[in-house]
């Protein structure tokens, strides 16, 4: 069988050393199959086992191949849709659920960071950077609306003061979020496989779910072998293609693309981020940057709805990183990659159950470091038998896409266009 190897990145070039997994080559019997080794599966798997569960996770290709491996590393609290877009939608009661838990994810991490002692280079403070006064007022409101749910780490800034952390003149102001924060999110990824392992877990890599037997006792199939399970978390995200296809008719894959320059040395590095923390802007089509372990600058933005690949990365993100950082126009950009997310109508995950025992989580939405780790733990409980945070997220409405999956690209493309547009014009 072929061997998918991590995609060129810095991500993979500076990635920890790990051990060679085997691919799943006989029939094995376990209490929880997971489908995917990304940040949802083996968040998922590391609660099971630490609450006695026998767990066998299969990987397509290589842990954390997919988002886990290859988004901008930033550790951003909340939701694609905020909390209160949420309350509109379904109510206060369910909201409440979900507000209470909107700031949890950091905190797994960190936890599991500490627990494992993972080296990933975390570092805290994340900056929401506001371009124009509507943006401003829009964290303003953010802000009233975190601190109602308990999250009190928070701080506006003005213009002069985001200067302070951000050497760059786009911005009028913006929020700062220490309980933010960003990693190396590759190396967090295998330090939580290896925490997998570490506590009897099994992954197979290059195995993927070709097929999956419904049934009181569940079947996956692999190219060259299977395993039977009792319960099956299926965390392939956008990378799960059409094994169940009832779930591919709500989300549709997008492509993001990010690219990392040269080391800039200390004194540049520190002159544009000067605390070190990380920041997104509040448009619509949103650009991220922050700084690596090494003192590169990792910059991302863009996203290619369908997930093709473009053909020149850095063609796009280049002029995107110049715009924030002239003083860069000289610095050489040593890595560029794409990577792709799960994109859902509703822009909220989708969580849920297919029958007595398969169990799903996707659709972050361009905002899944911190959800993946708290959807491990929701679905942990739900297994235990604790299902009201599951039922929560599992009872938000979902919506399959106008025209169906041949129709769901153009329709996504024409509304980004539509946004784009308005951030341009300082709607």
């Amino acid at each position: 069988m072929a061997n998918t190897p991590y995609p060129e990145s810095y991500y993979a070039a500076s990635a920890n050393a790990v051990p060679p997994r085997p691919a799943l080559q006989d029939d094995v019997e376990t209490d929880v199959c997971v489908i995917g080794a990304g940040y949802t599966g083996l968040s998922s798997a590391l609660f099971l086992l630490e609450n006695g569960f026998r767990v066998t996770m299969l990987e397509a290709a290589k842990v954390g191949f997919g988002a886990s491996g290859r988004n901008g590393g930033q550790i951003v609290n909340s939701y694609s849709r905020d909390i209160d877009v949420i309350e509109r939608s379904v109510g206060p009661k369910q909201a409440q659920l979900l507000g209470q838990m909107a700031f949890e994810g950091g905190r797994i991490i960190r936890e599991r960071v500490a627990k494992y002692n993972i080296q990933c280079d975390l570092k805290d403070g994340g900056v929401f950077a506001a371009i124009t006064a509507k943006q401003m007022g829009h964290l303003e409101s953010q802000k009233r609306l975190w601190e109602r749910f308990g999250h009190t780490q928070l701080e506006l800034m003005d213009q002069r003061r985001i200067r302070e952390v951000v050497a760059c003149d786009q911005y009028i102001g913006g929020m700062l979020d220490m309980s933010g924060g960003h990693i190396h999110p590759l190396n967090l990824v295998l330090g939580e496989a290896a925490a997998v392992e570490s506590l009897g877990g099994t992954i197979y890599e290059q195995s993927p779910a070709v097929r999956i037997e419904r049934g009181a006792n569940p079947v996956v199939h692999t190219p060259q072998g299977k395993v039977r399970a009792k319960f099956i978390i299926v965390a392939g995200n956008a990378y799960l293609g059409n094994l169940v296809p009832e779930l591919a008719a709500k989300s549709m894959p997008c492509g993001t693309q990010v690219i990392t320059t040269e080391p800039l040395g200390e004194a540049l590095a520190k002159s544009l981020l000067p605390q070190d923390y990380c920041v997104e802007d509040c448009n619509y089509l949103l650009d991220y940057y922050r700084l690596t372990g090494d003192k590169r600058l990792v910059f991302g933005g863009g996203v290619v709805y369908g997930a093709r690949d473009p053909a020149n990365i850095e063609a796009i993100i280049r002029p995107k990183m110049l715009k924030a950082f002239p003083q860069l126009k000289d610095v050489k950009i040593d890595y560029a990659w794409t990577g792709n997310f799960l994109l859902t109508l509703s822009r909220l995950p989708q969580v849920g159950r297919l029958g007595d025992n398969i169990y799903y989580s996707q659709g972050c939405s361009g905002h899944g470091v911190t959800y993946t780790h708290l959807a491990g733990k929701v679905l942990a409980e739900a297994l235990r038998g604790q299902a009201e945070r599951f039922d929560a997220f599992a009872d938000l409405p979902h919506y399959p896409f106008p025209g169906g999956q041949l129709l769901r690209t153009p329709f996504a493309a024409l509304g980004a266009w539509y946004y784009g547009l308005r951030d341009k014009l300082g709607f």
